[in-house]
């Protein structure tokens, strides 16, 4: 529902696109795209995908008309050796991705290209592919993972949605040490999540909406700037705590 209601989440990443430069394209990964291998979308017209059931009309209405960019595609393809990148014609802009792009770049005129995460490997191997995507930061392209450190959704309390900021005990436990190893630089620890106890067990249940950050992290520079936003906990077990980081 953020992706279509006015508030502290969907303002933040408006104010976002205004502190950043204008990216030349937007690439994301998304824990709505988990795939056998990896692929890239690399259509010229990405479709909007509403890749959720339950949800009001409203959202079902939105269309998020970004362009894609072939050559992109095809650019980032060649820079992945860890793995064969197919390219991909079917998919488009799932949810992961559309409802936070479309808070930042309304105007839908900057391409948007996604790429999937391969459902087969490990943390450690998204890891050392997303190293291999830095070279895309120099093109001025805006790589953005996207998901949820915190996300159980067995667990969600319904009945306190409507109460920003409430979490579960463990749920915030985890959102602190996530915080914490992520300011500290401590890249081994977030890849190895399995080993952070029954709080990281509760927090990750199943690994797609863990995995965007581990992207993020991985293409970090050693003289960049991270900083959180958006940090807060929703419905008990889930949090939007986001991170940037910049040159």
């Amino acid at each position: 529902m953020n992706g279509i209601q006015d508030n502290e989440f969907s303002r933040r990443w408006t104010a976002m696109a205004k502190e950043i430069p204008t990216p030349k394209a937007v690439l994301v990964i998304s824990a709505h795209w988990f795939s056998k291998g990896t692929r890239i979308t690399a259509m010229n017209f990405p479709e909007t995908i509403h890749d959720f059931g339950g949800f009001p009309q409203a959202l079902f209405d939105v269309q998020y008309p970004a362009p894609g960019q072939p050559e992109l595609a095809r650019q980032t393809a060649s820079l992945i050796h860890s793995s064969p990148v197919e390219l991909d014609h079917d998919w488009g802009l799932d949810h992961g991705t559309w409802t936070v792009v479309r808070h930042m770049y309304p105007e839908a005129n900057i391409p948007v290209l996604q790429l999937s995460i391969d459902y087969t490997k490990d943390a450690r191997y998204h890891f050392d592919l997303a190293k291999e995507l830095y070279e895309l930061r120099s093109k001025g392209v805006l790589i953005i993972g996207s998901g949820n450190m915190v996300h159980n959704l067995r667990m969600v309390a319904w009945d306190k949605m409507e109460e920003p900021g409430y979490g579960y005990d463990w749920a915030l436990q985890m959102n602190d040490t996530f915080k914490q190893l992520i300011l500290d630089g401590d890249a081994q620890s977030l890849i190895h999540f399995e080993r952070l106890g029954m709080a990281a067990k509760l927090a990750i249940p199943t690994p797609e909406h863990y995995l965007p950050l581990i992207y993020s992290i991985a293409l970090r520079g050693s003289k960049d700037q991270i900083s959180l936003f958006n940090d807060k906990a929703v419905a008990g077990s889930l949090t939007m705590t986001s991170v940037k980081i910049s040159a």
